[in-house]
């Protein structure tokens, strides 16, 4: 054996000692925390399910983590009731809940899911879902609970040199779908166009089971579009919009923004009667989410901490210059139901 032989040798023994050494701490923290019980009080889904409440996901690093909760909207910080459905990201309205969920293997596959609930209490009901074809990103249910959309990251689009881009479907619950929005024809500052680089992500529906919002991107900019779904359209509206989200009264869009050196992205809330935008200055952290509403007055959105892998949800009035407060914590993705 030459001396380079056994150089190489012992690399390759320090490299293998050190992915074991990896990979056996990294067991050992999934084992320890899929075997604790939560630190949060609990309660039951039937106590909760009896009023106006708020759906996340549990993000606390325990044997729940990833399970859907929910909270009394009266109560927020309270007892938190836990099922056993477990999702990526969860949307839900008063008698609907989708969940987009990733089944890691060799192949990984994702899964849309949509369920219904009836009576405070028991088993939601899974009736409807279509298989992904890419990682789970964003999800949103129409008021009425009849329409659902999923946006999915994917790669593989001839125009992307490197990353992602989406595909994002509106499908009825139990019925038929509208298919890729992409397909949808695309009105930009009052001309209609088809770029082959057009991506759009992040729906948001109105009340009338036929209008919605979303993000499209194209050139290098970004658009909030209005959409038709009977004439299978959609014209933009405004510029420099991501992840919009319809308030209850249906008169503003929150969503995010980057801010202009690029480094965060701010919330900020657009009046669609005279598009007046504010900044809402006071939250000073990078917010990467699709923004929900609590009321008519105040937003809701996850947060990662600084300093471990666990989320909150955040409240923050849409007044400029207000601040935030944790009112979830170890929670994301919050769905208000009323």
């Amino acid at each position: 054996m030459t001396r380079r032989t056994a150089a190489f040798g012992a690399v390759v023994v320090l490299v293998t000692a050190g992915m074991t050494a990896y990979a056996l701490s990294a067991i050992a923290e999934n084992d320890r925390r899929t075997s604790q019980a939560t630190d949060a009080t609990t309660t039951s889904l039937a106590q909760v399910e009896e009023g106006p409440r708020i759906l996340f996901q549990h993000t606390g690093r325990d044997a729940d983590y990833g399970h859907v909760g929910a909270v009394a909207l009266a109560d927020p910080g309270g007892a938190r009731a836990l099922t056993d459905l477990s999702c990526d990201r969860v949307y839900a309205q008063a008698k609907s809940v989708s969940c987009l969920t990733t089944e890691r293997g060799v192949v990984s596959r994702y899964r849309a899911t949509d369920l219904t609930t009836s009576t405070p209490g028991t088993e939601w009901r899974e009736v409807d879902g279509i298989d992904l074809p890419g990682l789970p990103s964003r999800t949103r249910i129409s008021p009425d609970g009849k329409l659902v959309s999923s946006t999915v990251f994917v790669n593989g689009d001839s125009y992307m040199v490197s990353g992602f881009s989406t595909r994002t479907v509106v499908r009825r619950i139990g019925g038929a779908s509208y298919g890729d929005l992409e397909k949808f024809e695309l009105v930009v500052d009052g001309r209609r166009v088809s770029p082959v680089d057009r991506n759009i992500w992040g729906v948001t529906f109105a009340d009338d089971d036929r209008t919605f919002y979303a993000t499209v991107a194209t050139g290098g900019r970004t658009y909030l579009a209005r959409g038709d779904l009977s004439a299978r359209s959609l014209t933009t509206i405004a510029d420099h919009v991501e992840c919009p989200s319809l308030s209850p009264d249906g008169t503003r869009i929150a969503f995010k923004e980057a801010v202009e050196d690029g480094t965060r992205w701010a919330p900020a809330v657009l009046d669609l009667a005279t598009g007046r935008r504010t900044v809402l200055a006071g939250e000073t952290h990078s917010i990467d989410d699709q923004i929900e509403w609590l009321d008519d007055d105040t937003v809701l959105y996850g947060l990662e901490r600084e300093d471990e892998p666990v989320s909150d949800v955040w409240s923050l009035d849409t007044s400029a210059s207000a601040k935030p407060r944790v009112l979830i914590s170890e929670a994301a993705s919050p769905a208000v139901l009323r």
